[in-house]
């Protein structure tokens, strides 16, 4: 994956593309707006990372600028603006998903490689069957069945597990949960992740010899065929 980061801050830029060339990705560096722009219309990039309090050029004057040209590269906006309000202008301007600063850098990766795939893989957004290891999920029919058996899930359960089926083998997150399956845009300080994961781990997990819904401490939940004991 080939990012683009337009980050002002240089203790930040640096981390990140520490990170994400440790994680295997390449990345170019602007430190400003201006800088990035010229950057993102010199070459091309499966994903960009923009921070939106720029000098030069801000975050969301650099969007509308790329995106009234035409170039429809998936954008993420790293930004310590997280009110509701400021979320949805970010999202309107034409970015693709939005990330509140400070952040996990786990998920600042993991929300990258969503973006990366969704441009990536053809007919990705027709997927009408999940599946991970013996366990599958119908989208049409909302058919859940692990080897033989089928699973009855509640509406809740069933968001959240295709979530976690999409996501297969990936850190989830609490605040990717919160956001995508509950639809929050902060975290409410309640139990109701863990609940659900515990009810959904009883239905996928409790009567199979290999479980597949794991919690990784600290960081998050992982659903895949081999999990750590």
């Amino acid at each position: 994956m080939n990012v683009l980061l337009v980050e002002d801050d240089k203790e930040v830029g640096e981390f990140i593309v520490s990170e994400l060339r440790e994680a295997g990705h390449s990345c170019v560096h602007s430190c400003d707006g201006e800088a990035g722009h010229l950057a993102a219309t010199s070459a091309s990039f499966d994903v960009m990372v923009i921070d939106r309090m720029m000098p030069r050029m801000d975050g969301l004057a650099l969007i509308n600028t790329l995106r009234a040209a035409g170039d429809n590269t998936p954008v993420l906006v790293l930004s310590a603006l997280g009110d509701v309000d400021d979320r949805v202008q970010g999202l309107q301007c034409g970015a693709d998903d939005y990330l509140v600063k400070p952040f996990a850098i786990a998920e600042l990766l993991a929300r990258l490689e969503v973006l990366y795939r969704r441009v990536k893989v053809p007919g990705a957004e027709e997927q009408t069957r999940l599946a991970v290891g013996d366990l599958s999920m119908d989208l049409l029919r909302q058919h859940v069945q692990r080897d033989q058996t089928v699973i009855s899930l509640q509406p809740r359960e069933y968001k959240l597990l295709e979530y976690l089926m999409r996501h297969a083998g990936q850190v989830v997150t609490r605040a990717m949960l919160l956001e995508h399956v509950w639809g929050y845009h902060f975290d409410p300080q309640t139990n109701v992740i863990d609940v659900h994961v515990s009810r959904l781990r009883q239905k996928i997990d409790k009567d199979f010899e290999h479980p597949l819904l794991s919690t990784v401490r600290g960081a998050g939940y992982r659903l895949g065929a081999e999990i750590d004991s």
